[in-house]
């Protein structure tokens, strides 16, 4: 369960867009005002010393582009509600913090930001550039609130907030809901595998993930195998466009794609193989 330490405060996938960074003053002052409710001056935290508020948490942070964290406090007596905003670099950076602290104890919620989760005391979502963690307590229910606070943040962060667009790529066709991440770097173990999108599909009682690594460039895309072939002690001269069978001592035989700046693979949680990998792999580098 992914608890805040410290009192803290479907699916729509559209493309993100490059919105400006959203400073501490602009969120403080988007928050929706909630009667009987004052909203406190806010704390701002860097990488330099958020290890201060959240400790062990905080390395997954700046994996993840982590570049402040604006935390504002509801008081209404002894009652409270905490958010803590927590801008990344791009908001893929936003999402994948967001997916990698998803729960399977948490109900999903729809209509706030790009994807939400939730109970009764707490709120999760991610919007923009933005991943927000809200917490709270009240002699009466605060669950509401949360949502309303929430929705009215995320509306003013970015109203077409959704998954990462390379993700409307990946075929519905077995993949398990909400399985969707994007990893920063060493995707698999592997420093040289980065800016991956991911998503877990489960057919014939074998579960996989298929994966895009962005490169950003055709070069890069190259650099990056030929690292990932240099790390198996495969020749080199197999790095061309096209398809590749990687051999993982570690991970297991990898069929991938090179298309441009991207490589589209698969990877079998158990190490076994994928019947219509190629398929897949094909289906997907046909639509990027």
């Amino acid at each position: 369960m992914k608890y805040l330490k410290y009192p803290i405060v479907a699916l729509f996938l559209f493309s993100f867009q490059r919105l400006p960074a959203q400073t501490p003053a602009e969120l403080r002052s988007w928050l929706p005002a909630v009667a009987g409710w004052n909203i406190e001056e806010a704390e701002v935290f860097n990488p330099d010393n958020l290890f201060d508020r959240i400790n062990g948490a905080a390395p997954l942070f700046i994996e993840n582009n982590f570049r402040e964290m604006t935390s504002v406090d509801y008081k209404k007596g002894d009652d409270y509600i905490t958010l803590q905003a927590y801008r990344h670099a791009t908001p893929e950076d936003a999402f994948g913090m967001y997916a990698a602290e998803r729960s399977t104890e948490l109900t999903y919620l729809s209509g706030i930001g790009g994807e939400a989760q939730g109970d009764d005391e707490n709120l999760f979502f991610f919007a923009g550039s933005i991943y927000v963690k809200m917490s709270g307590h009240s002699e009466t229910e605060v669950k509401p609130l949360l949502s309303a606070i929430a929705r009215g943040l995320a509306s003013k962060i970015d109203p077409q907030a959704g998954y990462p667009a390379i993700l409307k790529v990946f075929p519905p066709k077995d993949k398990l809901p909400y399985s969707e991440t994007y990893i920063t770097s060493s995707y698999i173990g592997h420093e040289f595998l980065k800016s991956v999108y991911t998503a877990k599909y489960e057919t014939d009682g074998k579960t996989f993930q298929l994966f895009v690594v962005d490169a950003q460039s055709g070069e890069k895309a190259g650099e990056t195998l030929r690292a990932y072939l240099s790390f198996t002690g495969q020749p080199l001269d197999l790095v061309k466009e096209g398809d590749l069978l990687i051999k993982d001592r570690y991970n297991g035989e990898i069929p991938v794609v090179w298309k441009g700046s991207r490589i589209i693979g698969i990877y079998s949680e158990n190490g076994e193989a994928i019947t219509h990998a190629q398929t897949l792999l094909k289906e997907v580098s046909g639509k990027l």
